[in-house]
């Protein structure tokens, strides 16, 4: 129970990081702070103590995988953003997400 409230802190955190950020003249790096990798540490390591080394190394592999849905999503609301406002801009970048992923997932499980 403890773990899940510091695993909750440390996403809270982030967030008041990141908004912190935006409001400075290095409003940039808020953009880079979600990409610290520290839940994908705590995946990493809560994969590799209950898994073997073969499944970790499948964890991985699949999490670079995964940038490229999130890349889409980047691409998507740069495009977006400048022809609609920010709402429907990040809407849409999440919905090609979920449209890069979803092939992604399903043909990693065959």
């Amino acid at each position: 129970m403890i773990n899940l409230f510091f695993k909750g802190l440390i996403g809270a955190a982030v967030v008041v990081l990141i908004t912190l950020l935006a409001k400075t003249k290095y409003y940039f790096l808020a953009g880079l702070i979600p990409l610290f990798p520290i839940f994908a540490l705590m995946a990493h390591y809560i994969v590799g103590k209950i898994n073997n080394s073969a499944e970790f190394k499948n964890v991985v592999l699949f999490g670079m995988l995964s940038l490229i849905p999130y890349f889409a999503y980047l691409l998507t609301v740069f495009l977006l953003h400048s022809r609609t406002s920010l709402i429907p801009a990040l809407f849409s970048g999440v919905v090609v997400w979920f449209v890069v992923a979803a092939p992604l997932v399903y043909f990693w499980q065959r």
